[in-house]
């Protein structure tokens, strides 16, 4: 399998700052990556560089083959897709949910014709069906909950057929049932063959989807743990990660950290 990310002594440095320190790090196509970080961890900074939004200061990056200093990310920003809350405040809020997952088809956040061809309507019929948002289409994106809107923005990301879907803490703000709700579709998305690899940032181990394959951890911008979830997500490493004596349960496909009592 090809690497669809590949970071090599990446950092990214602001104000003197390192947000993420020498980091080397590979995805491989099909794979389904966890990003586990305390506040602060440079998660959605690594993120960020995925998307080609973000240019490391040092090292190197290569998204989907290309080196990004070295290829016209205009080109490249198409076939990877974000689902997170900085493109929620993009795009306008009188919108139809279908509006909102069509215009993605198109490279826009607003509408900008009356027609849209009809296979770009069916494709984000199915894709808001998958997600539980048939009985949505008409509403206006400024009405939907919380959970709602998560799920409008997935299946925007979509849209484009990527071959790299980044999710940045998508069940950040949700309460128990849509959590829930939006983790079991996630499972269902990555447990598909046909979907592109997937990296996820959150903070939360309650929220990995089944299906997900690995784990990164970060702390204070420094890789501490990367690789399968079944050898690396352990009580060990996260403590290590977040600071604090943890217990790591595994329960069927799912996974569960509390701390341990103050004695």
């Amino acid at each position: 399998m090809s690497d669809v990310l590949e970071l090599v002594d990446v950092s990214v440095v602001r104000d003197g700052r390192a947000l993420v320190d020498e980091v080397s790090w590979s995805v491989k196509e099909g794979e389904r990556w966890a990003i586990l970080g305390p506040n602060g961890a440079g998660k959605t900074t690594l993120l960020n560089v995925a998307s080609t939004y973000l240019f490391p200061t040092r090292g190197t990056a290569h998204i989907l083959g290309e080196r990004l200093g070295g290829v016209d990310v205009f080109d490249l920003r198409p076939r990877v897709s974000m689902a997170g809350i900085a493109m929620a405040d993009k795009l306008p809020k009188s919108q139809t949910v279908l509006e909102t997952v069509l215009t993605a088809a198109y490279g826009m956040t607003a509408t900008w014709q009356e027609d849209y061809e009809t296979v770009d309507e069916d494709r984000a019929r199915a894709f808001l069906d998958r997600l539980g948002m048939s009985d949505f289409l008409d509403r206006k994106f400024g009405t939907l909950s919380e959970g709602e809107r998560k799920r409008t923005l997935i299946a925007r990301a979509l849209m484009t057929d990527p071959e790299l879907l980044l999710l940045d803490e998508p069940a950040a703000g949700l309460d128990l049932g849509g959590r829930e709700d939006l983790v079991r579709r996630l499972g269902r998305l990555a447990r598909d063959p046909l979907a592109p690899s997937m990296i996820m940032v959150t903070h939360h181990v309650e929220e990995i989807p089944p299906g997900f394959t690995h784990v990164l951890m970060i702390r204070q911008g420094k890789v501490l743990a990367a690789g399968p979830v079944e050898t690396e997500l352990t009580s060990r490493n996260l403590s290590h990660c977040f600071g604090l004596p943890l217990v790591v349960e595994h329960r069927g496909d799912r996974y569960t950290a509390q701390g341990l009592p103050l004695s």
